[in-house]
């Protein structure tokens, strides 16, 4: 079972800041444990991965049981369908998804393939919107789905938006592990790939998240020129080569990219 883990920064602010509210931050922590998770969770298993004593962990759940968040049955306990109404606050309220969404709807429908839409976080990106041919049904890759950065196109896109020291610095903290046998795990290598990609303009990684699938991502800029998200297409290697790949879809992409800059403030 994954634990909830703080960071160094996370740590400082619980301790320094006198408006931290710890009850909160746990509250919002075994929430996201059921997200690591595929199973309904016990009070052991929750108290076990948050680290936390099985009577606050109690405390927790009967709270989020309360508030129609949690459902459980004495013994078991997961989410309600009610979590989503944080998601779609989110996804309604985020200007770079409501000005993207119609664009990267084009280039699905110009490329037949899934277009997505990711932001950075910490060392994952998360996918916040997607479009998709009438003709493609895909699974996996869905709003709210985490990979990490190192390995994706759209991941190596967002990180390019770092000076070479800060890029040097994150990467050195990675822990870069191997998803397929293609991913590149020397983080020299990747370093060098993400400064090469910043230069290009655009990022393809060939089957490094996942065996079988490649991704051509480029960056989505606010009006000033900051990197603010990354939009992607992706295919089955049977399906095309890497070179047609550029060819087809990195127009479209830095199409509905420039589109979005303008727009986004």
């Amino acid at each position: 079972m994954p634990r909830i883990k703080r960071t160094a920064e996370e740590e400082d602010a619980r301790r320094e800041s006198p408006e931290f509210i710890e009850s909160l931050d746990r509250g919002l922590r075994v929430l996201e444990l059921f997200g690591a998770g595929d199973r309904p969770m016990t009070l052991s298993d929750v108290a076990k991965a948050a680290n936390l004593p099985r009577a606050t962990a109690r405390r927790i759940l009967l709270t989020l049981e309360k508030g129609g968040f949690v459902a459980g049955d004495g013994k078991l306990f997961s989410l309600t369908s009610r979590v989503l109404a944080l998601a779609s606050a989110y996804l309604s309220s985020n200007q770079i998804v409501s000005v993207v969404q119609p664009m990267i709807d084009r280039v699905a429908s110009e490329t037949r393939e899934v277009c997505s839409l990711a932001i950075l976080d910490g060392e994952q990106t998360v996918f916040i919107a997607r479009a998709s041919p009438a003709r493609v049904f895909s699974a996996g890759i869905d709003i709210g789905y985490r990979l990490p950065a190192f390995c994706t196109s759209v991941g190596r896109v967002l990180l390019g938006r770092l000076s070479n020291e800060e890029l040097t610095a994150t990467i050195g903290r990675m822990t870069v592990v191997a998803q397929t046998p293609f991913t590149v795990v020397d983080k020299d290598v990747l370093l060098a790939a993400i400064i090469t990609d910043r230069s290009k303009g655009y990022s393809l990684v060939d089957q490094e998240a996942e065996d079988g699938f490649r991704s051509l991502a480029v960056p989505v800029r606010r009006y000033d020129g900051e990197i603010v998200a990354a939009i992607n297409v992706g295919s089955h290697v049977d399906r095309i080569s890497t070179g047609e790949m550029i060819d087809r879809f990195l127009p479209p992409l830095k199409q509905a990219a420039a589109g979005a800059q303008p727009l986004l403030l």
